[in-house]
């Protein structure tokens, strides 16, 4: 049985994505999300891009379902590696640096010298909070990273930016207002929109919705599509598979440490008991034993020889019989 076909396909997966931002026929839809991330003005406006070649766009192996790659160029050749991820991953922070590090290093080509490198920006668009509201300081739902002199706060070495988008910040309680919320909204809401809203009822974003209509797809695209979304959530299923076995590996580990410390508090306990009952007998038989002999019972670990010294002290001649 064929899936029901939505109104507007999911951006958010690998195959949609791509054919949004990705694709020739649809490049003034990457455009227009630059510039709206990015928050240019007219004068700084990215008005073209070209699409990298496929052998120019450096592939990364793990998580492909969940990781969407679109490398361009403008046309004051700053570089963009433009991204969607949709799992929170070990380590996803330092692959987009890497990822943006390595797009800026292979420009540099054999003969060529360091002033011919173009600046990278790296825009990524994250399904997950990537910085989570409650861990301060917050940072918005759209952020900007680039490197600060620690001591004046002088901005340099801009060779290296990134820009990010985390799409569970946006704030549900009103209807968007900015060209970024407009974006958040589109991303986080068309394959559930039942008619273009109001809100989006503008270009960029009905082109958007239009190029995502699923009823424009072919069948080997709808086809696409599905398996895209079944890559996603089989990815999710086993992290959260990986996510609950540890757990479990947790709480038994935490149950049989637990259960170590209680037989090692209730054996030091035991020994306490023992030796009062021990220092109780031999003292109201008026003993009182040696610095060796109170060494021997202090350094004893052993509750049988503790017991044992205990009941022969009930009717040991002295202190040393008892003690043996």
């Amino acid at each position: 049985m064929r899936a029901m076909r939505t109104l507007f396909a999911d951006p958010k997966t690998d195959f949609v994505f791509k054919k949004l931002f990705g694709t020739e026929e649809h490049k003034p839809l990457l455009v227009a999300l630059l510039n709206g991330l990015l928050e240019l003005d007219e004068a700084h406006r990215v008005v073209e891009v070209e699409l990298l070649s496929p052998e120019q766009r450096p592939v990364l192996q793990e998580l492909m379902s969940s990781i969407v790659d679109v490398k361009c160029v403008d046309a004051r050749g700053t570089r963009y590696v433009v991204e969607m991820q949709v799992l929170n991953v070990e380590g996803f922070d330092k692959r987009v640096v890497y990822n943006v590090a390595k797009a800026y290093t292979t420009q540099l080509k054999r003969g060529q010298k360091y002033p011919d490198l173009d600046d990278v920006i790296g825009v990524t668009i994250c399904d997950f909070e990537l910085w989570p509201r409650r861990e301060a300081p917050h940072v918005p739902m759209l952020s900007r990273w680039c490197m600060q002199e620690q001591h004046g706060g002088a901005r340099g070495l801009g060779q290296l930016q990134f820009v990010f988008l985390e799409l569970p910040k946006y704030d549900t309680t009103r209807p968007p207002r900015t060209v970024v919320e407009k974006w958040a909204y589109f991303f986080r809401e068309a394959d559930n929109l039942e008619m273009v809203p109001e809100v989006l009822a503008e270009r960029p974003f009905v082109d958007a919705l239009e190029a995502a209509r699923a009823a424009g797809f072919t069948e080997e695209e709808w086809d696409a599509y599905i398996r895209a979304g079944m890559a996603i959530q089989d990815e999710r299923g086993a992290l959260s598979l990986a996510a609950r076995e540890g757990r479990q590996e947790g709480l038994q580990q935490g149950r049989q440490e637990g259960l170590r410390q209680g037989l090692r508090q209730g054996l030091r306990q035991g020994l306490l008991a023992m030796r009062s009952a021990l220092y109780e007998l031999l003292r109201q038989r008026g003993w009182s034993p040696s610095t060796q002999e109170r060494a021997r019972v202090e350094g004893c670990e052993d509750l049988d020889t503790l017991q044992r010294w205990l009941v022969q002290a009930v009717s040991a001649a002295n202190v040393t019989e008892a003690l043996r």
